[in-house]
């Protein structure tokens, strides 16, 4: 049974930055393209960023460009999601997710969330 366990969120100002980690089982990393998504109170879950099985290849969302990097360490079975620059609507439940393709039909894994809270 593939597991997902996000840590790293948290309380930050506007303008902050907070990195959260996503520790996998290793049947879920080593197979699986990775991403993170968000859900904020009374909207869909959004894809925010992914990253492909080899690192290679990235998506980010239009809304997080430029101001959110993800990365994944394969040695340690880690994935991080690095949030600058943080606004309030970046305000969410933040996942951590596996699966064949980032895109939300191919998701296989997920984790327990973890909260983003930003104050402004």
């Amino acid at each position: 049974q593939a597991q997902l366990v996000e840590s790293g969120g948290g309380l930050v100002e506007a303008g902050g930055s907070l990195r959260l980690s996503c520790a996998a089982s290793r049947s879920a990393f080593s197979i699986n393209a990775m991403g993170w998504y968000r859900q904020a109170p009374g909207k869909e879950r959004e894809l925010v960023a992914g990253i492909s099985k080899g690192g290679g290849t990235y998506y980010y969302g239009d809304s997080v460009k430029g101001r959110f990097t993800i990365s994944r360490d394969n040695a340690k079975n880690t994935l991080y999601l690095q949030m600058n620059s943080l606004k309030p609507e970046d305000t969410a439940i933040y996942y951590c997710a596996a699966g064949s393709r980032v895109g939300l039909p191919f998701i296989n894994y997920w984790g327990q969330g973890t909260q983003v809270t930003v104050s402004s």
